[in-house]
């Protein structure tokens, strides 16, 4: 062929952009949709959308449709990564997250693997991995230094160091992700999972303190998270996140003497709809661990014991 027939053709498609700004607006939805909506039906949903993404792998794309479309299936796959480990489907989940990797590899998309390795750095850290998330968060920020991920990867950090006990470099890590979220500009819409939401950030810390048993601060900051992820009716906009804040404050009362309100928080932590099973576990365990310890005989504290261990056998 000749130079201008190979450009012609490498300029043809026979999907229009309304279609790939359709998808583009249904990826963002459905990434805004993670907060709330029940993870199996958000995970049905991804993937089905994921297979029509994908499916346009097959029509005659520009170059620069191609590279849109593996974008589109990249943050997709990401979304679907989290619901399927919010949902205790571990090798699934890593799975997809490898997926995404490749996706945001091919597309030249650094956000999309800076999240990718966010979600190793997730999945490490409820598993115990310690070591293992400051590897990732090392791999992420070589990536995407500078994208809202390595804001999240600063914060994960930040958790697996106070999980160690290294006052020190938990300051370092927020500080660090705090300098970084300060210089990226306010997100267009922060219900979208994979943005630098400011208020996360609070809720980050919040768990640092509370491991690090700054009791004081982490009480300040699961009360902003509560506050902050819910609405003026009353709606809670971010049940995960106030879930965790509510084991928080359990932990906290459990330290000052008070069972009940321990109990209390604790339990309503676990009734919730939409949860994030190993996210959830992790920090009730850690409340459930204090309330042994604390109140071995006491029948509250064996009842909200059994109801952890009924909810980590589910």
């Amino acid at each position: 062929m000749e130079t201008v027939e190979i450009l012609a053709r490498l300029r043809s498609s026979d999907v229009s952009n309304a279609t790939l700004e359709a998808l583009r607006i249904t990826a963002d939805r459905l990434c805004c949709e993670y907060p709330y909506m029940a993870s199996e039906q958000l995970r049905v949903e991804g993937r089905a959308w994921l297979r029509r993404i994908t499916a346009l792998m097959d029509r005659r794309l520009t170059l620069t449709q191609h590279q849109e479309v593996l974008t589109l299936a990249g943050w997709v796959a990401l979304l679907v990564g989290c619901v399927e480990y919010d949902m205790g489907l571990r090798r699934i989940a890593e799975g997809t997250r490898k997926a995404a990797l490749t996706l945001g590899d091919e597309a030249g998309n650094a956000a999309i693997s800076g999240w990718a390795y966010e979600m190793r750095a997730w999945y490490a850290l409820t598993q115990g991995d310690y070591r293992g998330v400051i590897a990732a968060a090392e791999a992420g920020e070589a990536v995407a230094a500078h994208d809202g991920a390595a804001v999240q990867l600063a914060a994960q950090r930040a958790k697996a160091w106070a999980r160690l006990g290294d006052r020190r470099q938990v300051e370092t890590a927020l500080d660090k992700g705090r300098a970084l979220l300060e210089s990226l500009p306010y997100p267009e819409d922060t219900d979208h999972h994979f943005v630098a939401d400011p208020a996360k950030f609070d809720f980050y810390a919040m768990d640092c303190y509370r491991i690090a048993g700054e009791d004081r601060l982490a009480e300040m900051y699961a009360r902003e998270v509560i506050r902050s992820s819910t609405g003026p009716d009353g709606t809670e906009r971010k049940p995960m996140r106030n879930a965790e804040a509510r084991i928080t404050l359990g932990v906290v009362a459990a330290r000052a003497g008070d069972l009940d309100q321990a109990v209390s928080h604790g339990r309503r932590a676990l009734e919730g709809d939409r949860k994030s099973l190993p996210s959830l576990l992790m920090c009730s365990k850690e409340l459930a661990t204090l309330l042994r310890e604390r109140y071995p005989k006491e029948p509250e504290a064996v009842s909200y014991l059994d109801e952890v261990r009924a909810l980590s056998a589910s």
